[in-house]
Order: C-alpha cells, then structure tokens, then sequence
C-alpha cells in the first residue's frame, strides 16, 4: 500500500507532528491536507483513511486522497469514504471540482475513483531523479451528473 502514497517519513515523529499539524487547519483551509480515519461501523476497528486539501493555486479545486489497509480492501469501504468525501467538497466547501490521483498500476484505486464518479483526465509521467511515477489524473465537477453506483444510491449502508 505504502508504494503508492507519497509520504516522505512514516516514523512516529513525523506522524506525530503530521497529525498535531492538520489538527490546528479546518477541512478545505490551505495549507494541506486533512486527514479522517475510515472505522469499520461493527467493530470500529480502524481500516483506512480519506482526506482532502485545496489545490495551491486553482480556487474552487480540491484533491481527495484515500487509503484503506490491505486487509480490508475489495469491502467498499475506500468507496463509500470518497463518495462522502466528494459530497463533502461540493456541498460543504463549495468546491467546484475535486480531483484525485492514482498510480497507473493501482487499479483498485482507480475502480474508486471511477466508482464515485470521477473522469480520466489525463495520464502522467513525472520523473524523480532516476524514477518514473506513472499517473493518472481524475476529476468530476459540480455540474456534473452524480455517478450511479451504490456510493450516491446507497449511502446509509451498514458494514
């Protein structure tokens, strides 16, 4: 799972000051990402993450993120979480397009996306020194019609 992330230290300190970090900003402020856990409802049992941030430099434009841990992947979990997310965006911080980046290989990731509504906008390549990250870019905007899946038909589901 962590192949896929872009996080630069993943040890208790940084962590740590990551979370002190994001609890001091309000969802949709600048400055970052803001980060909610993901529980599974029956046991509340801590299965993922989903979180949001504003695009530096596009008004109106919010990334999504979402990770779910590998033992609860295939649930729907990572779905109903961005679904919500992605509501969240539009109808609370008036977002006008919110947009989220998956690895090209991540296909659980894109199914996500996709499942939620969002469209393929485009494929990247961005080089890293000797490293090629392979991308795709998705986004749905306000106007566009709610996707059709059971994230907008069923959102009350219980797991």
């Amino acid at each position: 799972m962590r192949r896929y992330q872009g996080w630069d230290r993943t040890d208790p300190a940084a962590v740590r000051a990551s979370i002190e970090e994001m609890a001091r900003r309000a969802p949709g402020e600048p400055g970052g990402w803001v980060q909610f856990s993901v529980e599974e409802r029956s046991s509340g049992r801590l299965v993922g993450d989903v979180g949001l941030s504003p695009v530096d430099g596009e008004p109106g434009v919010v990334k999504v993120g979402y990770t779910i841990a590998p033992e609860f992947q295939g649930r729907g979990y990572a779905t109903e979480a961005v679904a919500a997310l992605v509501r969240y965006a539009f109808e609370t911080l008036g977002a006008e397009v919110v947009r989220a980046y998956a690895d090209a290989e991540n296909i659980p990731s894109i199914r996500v996306a996709e499942k939620v509504g969002l469209r393929l906008m485009e494929q990247l390549e961005h080089r890293y020194g000797n490293r090629v990250w392979h991308g795709r870019r998705f986004e749905r905007r306000r106007d566009d019609p709610p996707a059709s899946g059971p994230a907008d038909r069923d959102r009350g589901s219980e797991r």
